[in-house]
């Protein structure tokens, strides 16, 4: 009997073999949550909307994230991040942005941002109103500038 017994405790034991196979899984989760609130942060700092350059799209884009048009979008553009106008794609309408990058075309005014990057294929056909401006050889702009004053106002 004593060999029976140990066989129906045999099966006991292997649920508690799966047990410490489990127990080990949870040992891995205390490492992943901090990757994986580091890859969180870090998508957030990151997180950007594309306008992919097969797409005309005509509305109005507000938010906090990164916008990069590599298409037409036709609308106002006001984003607490970074908007990036890439080569061959256009913006048209007002835009407000923490940062611009210009290397395609806009046809409005920039009505606020830190820093605005007019990169060599880029053409503005508005004003710009910038904390700070950098104009590359080749670029194209038709309007006013005002740059490098402190106050926003």
């Amino acid at each position: 009997m004593a060999i029976w017994k140990e066989q129906s405790t045999a099966p006991a034991a292997t649920p508690e073999r799966i047990t410490p196979a489990t127990a080990s899984a949870p040992a891995v989760e205390p490492s992943s949550p901090a990757p994986a609130a580091a890859r969180a942060a870090v998508r957030a700092v990151e997180r950007e909307s594309v306008i992919a350059p097969e797409l005309t799209i005509e509305g109005k884009i507000e938010g906090s994230g990164n916008v990069r048009i590599a298409g037409k979008f036709k609308g106002d553009v006001n984003v607490n991040g970074n908007l990036t106008i890439e080569t061959n794609a256009s913006l048209t309408g007002q835009v407000t942005a923490k940062a611009i990058t210009i290397a395609g075309e806009l046809n409005g005014n920039v009505l606020g941002a830190d820093k605005v990057d007019l990169l060599e294929s880029g053409v503005v056909n508005g004003d710009i109103k910038a904390g700070m401006l950098t104009v590359a050889a080749g670029s194209r702009m038709r309007g006013q500038l005002d740059f490098g004053w402190k106050d926003k106002g």
